[in-house]
């Protein structure tokens, strides 16, 4: 069991390029089910969570290799339509091979998923459009199981916007006979990139980029290869890590747009931003001031952001409030930041952040990924050293961020541990 062994204060300079993004990796790979052949993934992170889903397509027969940046996935021959419980546990992402299986072969069987140790993020989403779509839906000794002749196109209207429930069914209706309307579909550029990418398979989509996508169903689609994005996320991690120990870092491969809800907030907080084409620069000289913030779906600030940013704001010069509206007991970084000498208060789904000159350094646990990046962020500006246990949780989505930040001027280590 790893460790990371931190000792906080330095600056951080330099450039670092950002990987290839986690969440639309996850939604490509089982795209990829829709249509028998070859499929490349370019500038495909290597992840626990990548890996994790690369096996579980394996136990369904896809082929796959991943050389360099690129995945090549080989779904000529599926043999089963099963995504196993011992996977699927591991990883909620797991449960978006329900919509290509359902689509392609008219059958799937799919464990309940697990995933983040924080608050239920039920399925309920997904299963109702699966139904919506012709499927008759059973749960089976802890499995969904979904059959269908052939999905049947539908209007499917989202009381909330999910991500997980709208790239699944785009990815069910792509195959189905007829018309399917989203309505009230998730706008996160993951989503939009998965819909470009079953255009290129042969899919017909409008309205990609907006909330409402209207699918006509083909008969069968074709391989096709991709270029990934940024990950807005790792890149929003880093971000806030410049803006918390000062210094100047010039991010690349990044997508400006993709980071406005961060890059705004971060100039409220004293930072100087310069964006390119495909790079931010971060620099902090001056106090760190307090900002508040609200968690909201894109393009608003991210949930996935909401513990990084309580990190930042543990010294600020005064008091900033943020409140989660995604996912309300999202808190479980705030007992840990605790020990670092954090001052914090939690009231339903509400931080209170109050800055303090100093953090210091103590023996932390991560609890989830995201909880694990603030952590890393709160040891590299406390005092003496900070030491983060189950780091395994940080190494499903941050591709070596330990060294990246090393690059940077991090005193930050990799260290073998017997704790747990």
């Amino acid at each position: 069991m790893d460790k990371f062994v931190i000792r906080g204060g330095n600056r951080l300079n330099g450039t670092v390029e950002i990987s290839g993004a986690k969440n639309a990796t996850l939604a490509l790979m089982p795209a990829t089910i829709l249509a028998g052949g070859v499929c490349r993934l370019a500038n495909t992170p290597r992840l626990r969570d990548v890996t994790t889903m690369s096996t579980l397509l394996e136990r369904m027969g896809v082929g796959v290799k991943h050389p360099g940046m690129t995945l090549e996935l080989d779904t000529t021959h599926i043999t089963s339509m099963e995504a196993p419980y011992d996977l699927v546990k591991k990883m909620r992402a797991s449960f978006y091979v329900l919509g290509p299986l359902l689509g392609r072969f008219g059958f799937a069987r799919v464990s309940y998923p697990g995933g983040c140790a924080w608050g239920p993020r039920p399925v309920d989403l997904h299963l109702k459009a699966m139904q919506k779509l012709g499927a008759s839906i059973s749960i089976e000794e802890g499995y969904v199981v979904a059959r269908a002749k052939r999905l049947r196109g539908a209007v499917v209207s989202f009381d909330i916007s999910s991500v997980g429930a709208t790239g699944n069914t785009l990815m069910a209706a792509v195959l189905a006979h007829g018309t399917t309307v989203i309505a009230n579909a998730a706008l996160e550029p993951e989503i939009t990139h998965l819909a470009h990418f079953l255009v290129r398979m042969g899919a017909r989509i409008e309205g990609i980029g907006t909330n409402h996508l209207t699918i006509e169903g083909v008969d069968e689609l074709h391989p096709a290869d991709d270029h990934n994005i940024p990950d807005r996320i790792e890149a929003g991690t880093f971000l806030t890590a410049v803006a918390a120990t000062g210094g100047k870092v010039t991010l690349t491969n990044a997508c400006p747009e993709h980071l406005e809800a961060i890059t705004t907030r971060l100039q409220e907080a004293g930072c100087d931003i310069v964006v390119d084409v495909d790079s931010v620069t971060i620099s902090r000289e001056g106090p760190l001031l307090p900002v508040d913030v609200t968690t909201a779906i894109y393009p608003g600030f991210p949930t996935d952001m909401q513990a990084q940013w309580i990190a930042l704001m543990a010294t600020a010069e005064g008091a900033s409030v943020v409140t989660e509206t995604i996912y309300p007991d999202r808190f479980n970084h705030v007992p840990e930041l605790q020990r670092l000498g954090a001052s914090i208060d939690i009231s339903r789904n509400t931080a209170i952040v109050r800055g303090v000159k100093q953090l210091t350094g103590a023996k932390v646990m991560s609890t989830d990924l995201r909880a694990s990046a603030s952590l890393i962020v709160a040891g590299l500006i406390a005092r003496g050293k900070t030491e983060v246990l189950r780091v395994y949780h940080i190494d499903r989505g941050y591709e070596s961020i330990e060294v990246k930040l090393r690059r940077l001027g991090a005193d930050i280590q990799r260290v073998d541990s017997e704790e747990y």
